[in-house]
This record gives structure tokens, sequence and C-alpha cells, in this order.
């Protein structure tokens, strides 16, 4: 039991109820305590409460309900779904730009023409 109580102190051992809805449903959280499968501690922040619950149990729990590389797989689409959002941004600044680069040269066009 020491070993467990260590384990709640020691810096990203534990993760909150809604971290842990990335891959699991907050039923699936309180189906899993109830049978015992994973240990928690209530918490608050700022009066809103929380369930802290062990990280490694929460990813061997994620791991028996959608395979070992769920992990993995969940954090390439989260790094994607990133990049894509960036290559928008990236696409909308690029269109901004040539249309400032075209009205700058139609600009120059027209002065040049006068005089």
């Amino acid at each position: 039991m020491d070993n467990l109580d260590s384990e709640w102190q020691r810096k990203g051992a534990t993760l909150s109820d809604k971290t842990a809805r990335l891959g699991l449903t907050q039923d699936e959280i309180v189906r899993a305590i109830r049978a015992g499968t994973l240990h928690y501690r209530q918490n608050s922040i700022h009066g809103n409460p929380f369930l802290r619950l062990l990280r490694r149990e929460v990813e061997s729990l994620v791991k028996q309900k959608h395979g070992a590389d769920y992990p993995k797989a969940q954090r390439t689409k989260t790094e994607v779904a990133r990049i894509n959002r960036e290559l928008k941004r990236l696409r909308t600044q690029i269109a901004a730009l040539e249309e400032q680069k075209s009205q700058l040269t139609a600009d120059f066009a027209r002065s040049e023409g006068h005089s």
C-alpha cells in the first residue's frame, strides 16, 4: 500500500477523469472504479470537483479496450489535425499576401504609366 501512496505523489503519475476521457467514456471510468480496476481520489480546483486517477491504470484500461496502438494512433490523429489547421492558416495568409502583392503591382503599373 505504501507503494501505491507514493505513486499518488509522483509527478505525472496521475491524471484527471476529464483527461482520461480521451480514451474512455465517463461511464467506463465509473464502471472501472466500481469494479476496482481504477483507483481514484477526489480533488477540486477552484471549487470544481474532479477525480484523480492513476495514469498507468487508465493507460492499461485504454489498451485493453482499444488495443496497444490506440494511444499512438490518437497522438498521430491529433498531430495531423494540428498540421491541417496550420496549413489552412498559412493558405489564408498566402492568399492575403498574394492579393496585397497584386494590388501593389497594379498600383505601381498605374503610377509608371502616368509618369
